[in-house]
């Protein structure tokens, strides 16, 4: 899978189709992708929610659909060569925007203004409203013309649908009093959760044993309850 040469790895997990929350975030992305129209929209929410998911999400749909897209988290250093092929992409996704450094701002800023003019659509995402981020003026009152949306507070049950979805999808049949064991004496982090079913999967193939609460208490050293 290529994203014009950039060098980060996409989570093939992480598809529109199986993000659970805000429905009506994915039904205007899924309508806009078939509109063939430039936009811009700007997802925020606490980490956890599911931002990364969407950005990516969009560009797999995208990949799949003989598209041209790239993901760029913020985080990074921008790639100096994405100036040279801004027009040859249909799609771009901005994730953590609220972690960019004083030098990525400005980058950000022409790369973002580039890909409007180039008439793409854009998917920018951080934990705040754009007035209440921490970044440079001009950048605030671009991303607050975007359409906004805020995701959704996961709750238990939402969180357990999330994990459980990604399990069968690998064939995993887990009893959902493990994940309530989890919720109550690891986290309720979805991120963190992910994580740990990942290394509990593993273990478990490796121990030939089944994912239950003796085998994760075991696994992740916790306290008897």
């Amino acid at each position: 899978m290529n994203q014009l040469g950039l060098p980060i790895s996409l989570n093939s997990a992480m598809l529109l189709e199986n993000f659970v929350a805000n429905k009506e975030l994915i039904r205007s992305i899924n309508q806009l992708f078939l509109n063939h129209k430039s936009s811009e929209v700007y997802i925020y929410g606490n980490s956890g929610q599911g931002k990364t998911h969407v950005l990516q999400g969009l560009v797999l749909k995208a990949l799949a659909n003989d598209k041209n897209a790239v993901f760029i988290d913020c985080l990074d250093s921008f790639p100096e060569h994405i100036y040279e092929f801004i027009n040859q992409i249909n799609f771009i996704s901005f994730d953590n925007v609220h972690l960019m450094t004083k030098g990525n701002q400005e980058i950000f800023f022409d790369l973002f203004n580039r890909a409007r003019q180039s008439g793409l659509f854009i998917l920018a995402s951080g934990d705040s409203l754009p007035s209440d981020l921490k970044v440079m003026k001009d950048i605030k009152t671009r991303l607050s013309l975007a359409a906004v949306y805020k995701l959704e507070e996961l709750d238990d049950e939402l969180k357990m649908n999330i994990i459980n979805s990604q399990m069968s999808d690998r064939n995993l049949s887990v009893d959902s009093k493990v994940y309530e064991y989890l919720f109550k004496n690891l986290s309720r982090d979805l991120k963190l959760l992910l994580s740990t079913m990942d290394d509990l999967d593993k273990a478990s193939l490796q121990a030939k044993k089944p994912i239950s609460i003796p085998f994760v208490r075991k696994f992740l050293n916790l306290s008897h309850h």
